[in-house]
């Protein structure tokens, strides 16, 4: 196995954990094996079983939130909370594998700004999360420019100083892996995909599949507004001008008239292109502090 060029003790490995006694009791001792002498941080979320207690015995810092408030928002706290300048996000559950954490450290070390774990096929959790998991990396790759590996990975190692400019941006559910990469990509920062297998998981999945299915549809939209809204709004803009150029052309081969039917849908088509508009200078305002810096 390749050696990190990034000590140990600069690192800080954060877990979000809702219940997941079961897992930690084997990736905490895993992680202490593969990364001596990182700092181990679980964000206990509301947890109802011993997650806060065992984890405190088997050594690692423990940051507990009163009541449930979501992935991303244990994301942020567990930020917030690390002390080393170099931070790797994973999940407790046993989906990564801490035997691959020196992997990503070797690759962050190698000059880039964030490292994501990129799943193979086989080890997405089921064909609908594949296929839709397939789908977001296809359009997030076409906004970018890049191609993106997996959009959705959790387990990622990135610069400590540059994620935290991106934490008001962060969601308190599921879709932080999704915005802060799209993030990094329009603040021009260097990202890497190295590929890992994720076993499965330990314990129960705290995903709903009607629930953050909706979620996770809403992503698509997301990914679109926070790189480049105009990529988004112009082909729906000019759906609606060919719909109404269409229709005029039919109406007035028809009937030598222009109807409102044609006029709405170029009046939508304009007003949708002056929203893309206005969410291309809001988007470029969230990205000003990254820019100057």
């Amino acid at each position: 196995m390749t050696d990190s060029l990034i000590p140990f003790d600069n690192v800080s490995i954060i877990l979000p954990a809702k219940n997941e006694s079961g897992g930690l009791r084997q990736v905490i001792p895993e992680l202490q094996r593969h990364c001596p002498g990182a700092e181990i941080i679980v964000v206990d979320d509301g947890s109802t079983d011993d997650t806060a207690a065992l984890c405190r015995s088997l050594g690692a810092r423990v940051v507990s939130h009163p009541y449930s408030k979501g992935n991303g928002a244990a994301i942020k706290s567990g930020a917030r909370a690390a002390t080393r300048p170099t931070l790797v996000f994973m999940d407790a559950d046993g989906q990564h594998k801490p035997s691959d954490v020196p992997r990503l450290l070797a690759r962050l070390g190698e000059g880039f700004d964030m490292v994501v774990g990129a799943r193979t096929y086989a080890s997405q959790a089921g064909v609908h999360r594949a296929a839709a998991n397939s789908l977001y990396n296809v359009l997030a790759s076409w906004m970018v420019g890049q191609k993106v590996a997996d959009l959705t990975s959790g387990f990622r190692a990135v610069k400590a100083s540059l994620f935290r400019q991106f934490l008001y941006l962060l969601p308190n559910g599921f879709s932080y892996p999704t915005t802060i990469t799209m993030s990094f990509f329009r603040a021009g920062y260097s990202i890497a995909y190295e590929p890992i297998e994720a076993p499965k998981r330990i314990g129960k999945s705290h995903i709903r599949l009607v629930r953050d299915g909706v979620r996770f549809f809403l992503i698509i939209f997301k990914i679109g507004t926070l790189y480049s809204p105009l990529k988004l709004f112009i082909p729906i803009s000019m759906a609606f001008f060919t719909l109404g150029l269409g229709y005029y052309a039919y109406t007035f081969a028809q009937f030598s008239r222009f109807t409102n039917m044609s006029a709405l849908l170029f009046i939508t088509s304009i007003l949708v292109f002056l929203i893309g508009l206005i969410s291309e200078q809001i988007s470029t305002l969230n990205y000003k502090d990254s820019s100057e810096g």
